[in-house]
């Protein structure tokens, strides 16, 4: 009995020895605003759509866009953020937690998760900017109390901005497969530099709601714009007074085993303190990511765009021997280009068929203008217009993007898409006008004039798309039934809608597949997988999990076969 007691009592000191070990590890000190950052200012509300917080507005224009400007010191830009967009920061961290749930159904599992992801970003806080710390803190303090189970405001603030590269790292879970492009010289209708991109990001139609145009005038730097969210820092496309650009590409990764500084924080170093590609490349180069990554660079300097690729090891700069460039999910330096993984990835076909899509795409609008531009972001086609259905991994617009944009560098010109996706009318903003606008008065929009905006696709009145909203709503749901168990299996009716939405995709078929496998009716599975095989499908894992499946269901219809013969 007393050795029973000496192990209690030795397992009981291991445990607590542990847990305070742990705690010790992920405790993230948050950063000490200075004396000078005492904020006394009241959010003022102007209407349901404007509101200011000293200097600072946050407006949502008539298209449907918010927008927000933010100045001063790092501190202080972060309360504003947060002051302006408390609302909008509650809706986002719940579809963002909605979404996890949605996928990961066991609160056991979940909440082992809560302190793996606290381990993982154990020293987050150490590689990333004083500055951005300060502006992430101040914004922290607006976030709603409804999710202080998971873990402290600063804590869940800071682990979110590295939520973009675990999406990266989890290219399985196909939540990024973005496609960019530039023009200049002779590819270019006026020989200026011309940038699109598509940030196909998708965590669930909640989370794509309610983008932000951000314009920020710091007090070190350079004043810059991007497209954001609410309570997010970050830069994944963004341009700064100098006409320096930047945009951001999934290169394929493994799984990280320690946070270090997420690539939307590299993005805002590079947006803030970069003039030129040179610059650019250096800042890139000082910082550790957890991740691989390509960052697009436009420079006015240059009247160039440069191509920054990093992975966790190493960081290569590629330019173009032509007058554009193509970038999708792969690397292309000679530096990167024979990386293990990158062929791996380069072998799934999915990134180098949407490279060569794009390729010749401009071949056939070149020289390129806004609008052209807009029609590549656009495309749903496959190579020589094959038709792909609608939602594949290997088309330009796969119809989950979170937003589309467009720079025009030399002119300090931006377009950015209103939903749905890229398909709404492209808001323009001069941002000579932007940066110069006095904040005297409240302005109803920073916008340009309406008629200098893209008009909105027209697929957009179309019975297809009508079709889509469909097809996307069915997705969603057979994916949580799927992969987490949740809601009622489908009527005959609601699957028969499911296929007729979408009939060209073999989306359609492999999700209507993976149903009747989870349901052990194995006759239609082979069905659907049978179908599916016969269309163009995004990648080779993909095929080869149609392939298995098939297999098995054979196997299993076989077996059947001889129990009752």
């Amino acid at each position: 009995m007393r050795i029973l007691k000496y192990l209690a009592w030795g397992l009981g000191a291991t445990i607590l020895l542990c847990l305070t070990i742990f705690y010790f590890s992920v405790r993230m000190v948050p950063p000490l605003p200075s004396s000078d950052d005492n904020i006394s200012e009241d959010l003022e509300r102007i209407d349901a759509n404007q509101y200011r917080y000293g200097n600072n507005l946050l407006i949502k224009n008539h298209q449907g866009l918010w927008e927000i400007y933010l100045e001063g010191k790092p501190y202080q830009r972060g309360v504003a953020f947060g002051a302006l967009a408390q609302h909008l920061m509650k809706e986002k961290e719940s579809a963002f937690i909605g979404e996890i749930k949605n996928r990961i159904p066991s609160e056991k599992y979940l909440n082992f998760l809560k302190y793996l992801v606290a381990w993982f970003n154990r020293d987050l806080d150490k590689y990333v900017p004083e500055e951005t710390l300060l502006e992430i803190y101040g914004a922290a303090a607006y976030m709603d109390d409804l999710f202080d189970y998971i873990a402290p405001k600063y804590h869940r603030s800071l682990s979110y901005h590295g939520a973009h590269d675990i999406g990266h790292a989890l290219q399985n879970m196909n939540l990024v497969g973005c496609t960019s492009f530039a023009t200049w010289g002779e590819s270019s209708e006026d020989n200026k530099l011309l940038i699109g991109r598509n940030f196909d990001f998708y965590f669930g139609e909640p989370f794509s709601r309610d983008k932000i145009v951000a314009f920020y005038k710091p007090d070190s730097g350079y004043k810059f714009m991007s497209v954001t969210w609410a309570g997010f820092s970050g830069v994944v496309s963004g341009m700064n007074e100098k006409g320096l650009t930047i945009t951001l590409n999934s290169a394929k990764s493994e799984i990280p085993t320690k946070g270090k500084t997420p690539v939307s924080l590299i993005a805002r170093q590079i947006l803030q303190y970069a003039s030129n590609i040179e610059e650019a490349y250096t800042i890139a180069s000082n910082y550790e990511s957890f991740v691989a990554e390509t960052f697009l660079i436009g420079s006015k300097a240059d009247g160039k765009v440069g191509l920054i690729e990093k992975s966790p090891q190493n960081t290569a700069l590629h330019f173009s021997d032509t007058t554009y460039m193509v970038i999708t999910n792969h690397f292309q330096s000679k530096e990167l280009f024979n990386d293990p993984l990158n062929q791996e990835y380069i072998d799934e076909e999915v990134s180098v068929y949407r490279y060569a899509k794009t390729e010749q795409l401009i071949d056939s609008l070149s020289p390129l203008n806004a609008k052209d531009a807009a029609t590549i972001l656009r495309d749903r086609s496959g190579i020589d217009n094959k038709n792909l259905g609608l939602g594949n991994e290997k088309a330009i617009n796969q119809l989950i993007a979170h937003h589309g944009i467009i720079f025009a560098p030399e002119d300090l010109k931006v377009w950015v898409s209103c939903a749905p996706y890229q398909l709404g009318a492209f808001v323009t903003y001069d941002l000579n006008e932007v940066f110069d606008m006095s904040r005297s008065e409240s302005p109803s929009s920073f916008q340009a004039a309406d008629s200098l905006h893209i008009p909105a696709d027209t697929f957009l009145l179309t019975k297809e798309y009508e079709q889509y909203e469909v097809f996307a709503k069915y997705r969603d749901l057979l994916q949580n039934f799927i992969l987490a168990g949740k809601g009622d299996p489908f009527s005959e009716d609601e699957l028969q809608a499911f296929e007729n939405s979408n009939p060209n995709c073999f989306l359609t078929y492999y999700y209507l597949g993976n149903y009747y496998k989870t349901l052990k009716n194995w006759e239609k599975a082979k069905y659907f997988y049978e179908k599916g095989l016969t269309l163009e499908i995004a990648r080779v894992s993909e095929k080869k999990h149609m392939e298995e499946s098939l297999k098995l269901c054979l196997e299993k219809l076989n077996d059947q076969k001889n129990a009752n013969s």
